[in-house]
């Protein structure tokens, strides 16, 4: 959900076979949501997500917070 509206995420359902393991790429992490959406459809495909990387975190957001217990970097942190 965004703050001022609505959008969708979408994966072809043979993308990620079954036991696959993840590493979710973007270019910013700011209230961790987008990774969020992409875990549970990874995990709905019966992938594992076991990171994500990033650009740019924007940590007074708290996405890091959003995202406990997933392995995150991030290149620049702000």
């Amino acid at each position: 959900m965004l703050e001022y509206g609505e959008n969708s995420l979408e994966l072809h359902p043979d993308l990620i076979p079954a036991g696959s393991k993840v590493v979710i790429h973007d270019d910013v992490l700011a209230t961790g949501g987008t990774v969020e959406a992409i875990s549970k459809l990874v995990a709905q495909l019966g992938g594992e997500v076991v990171g994500a990387c990033f650009i740019i975190e924007l940590s007074f957001l708290g996405g890091r917070e959003k995202l406990a217990g997933t392995d995150l970097h991030a290149l620049i942190t702000y």
